[in-house]
């Protein structure tokens, strides 16, 4: 069964505070493992199933009908990090082959942070605390799995041990807080260790927002992705108001601009292929 997962508010800044846990945010989708009598049903966080793309997720069975809440990661073994492009690859696998193939050369992890019903019992409204202690007893029968580790409190020294490692980010937990289901709680706060560049904008979409991004590289501007978030109106009407004279031409989609007009992003981090993964625009650069 889907139980539809509670979301992350966004905190501006790391924090600790003795009313919260704090754990490393794992770089990967959210993943509802749902074990009801003895079948095993695998969804996204927008209830998408999953089953087929994780067999080695799937084909593990718990003493107990179970639902768990956590990510799904895929460890690169040189940083001991999830690799998100990884993730990606593995979800977007539809074909059985390429499936199995995966699953051996770029296995997935379940890193799980909560139990939500387990042995006939829904567990939503007990207390963090107590599910984790639920949590912790459940015995772990494969390799795939693994439980995301937590500290009391201390949520700035965990962000700057993130920040050395360049992991995601940090998610505090307030330890009284039942599990609210589907909607976005200031009882569960997302810290992202964000990443800067500056970039050139070269163009726009025509139709619904977007700046396309570059970057300078072997001494010319390269495309470097498309900036969707961050600017408000009045970076909007700034933008509009000096961009006309700079045209250079356009297609079915964009009119593109000579390279004058720089920006600051924050981003998740490059990605293999050297483009912006998720550019935040924040402000112009004059």
């Amino acid at each position: 069964m889907f139980i539809d997962p509670m979301l992350l508010a966004t905190a501006q800044s790391p924090f600790s505070d003795s009313r919260y846990i704090f754990e490393p945010k794992i770089d990967g989708h959210r993943l509802i493992f749902s074990q009801q009598n003895g079948i095993v049903r695998l969804y996204t966080r927008h209830n998408n199933d999953c089953t087929r793309q994780y067999p080695e997720i799937a084909g593990v069975l718990f003493p107990h009908d179970i639902v768990l809440d956590g990510e799904i990661a895929c460890v690169d073994p040189a940083t001991g990090t999830s690799d998100f492009e990884s993730v990606m690859a593995r979800f977007q696998a539809k074909k059985a082959d390429k499936i199995a193939a995966l699953s051996v050369t770029q296995p997935a992890t379940f890193v799980i942070f909560d139990v939500l019903q387990y042995n006939g019992k829904d567990l939503r409204r007990l207390p963090l605390m107590e599910r984790k202690e639920i949590l912790a007893q459940i015995p772990l029968t494969s390799a795939s799995f693994g439980i995301v580790p937590f500290i009391n409190g201390a949520g700035e020294a965990l962000f700057t041990q993130i920040q050395a490692c360049g992991m995601e980010g940090v998610v505090g937990k307030r330890k009284n807080s039942a599990y609210e289901t589907g909607r976005r709680s200031d009882a569960w706060r997302k810290v992202i260790n964000w990443s800067y560049a500056d970039v050139f904008i070269t163009g726009y979409r025509k139709k619904e927002f977007g700046w396309l991004a570059g970057i300078y590289d072997n001494a010319k501007i390269r495309p470097a992705g498309i900036i969707e978030l961050g600017a408000n109106p009045t970076h909007k009407k700034a933008f509009y108001n000096v961009v006309k004279p700079l045209i250079t031409g356009e297609d079915r989609n964009f009119v593109y601009v000579e390279p004058r007009i720089r920006a600051r992003v924050k981003m998740r981090n490059w990605t293999r292929s050297g483009m912006l993964r998720s550019p935040v625009f924040t402000e112009f650069i004059v």
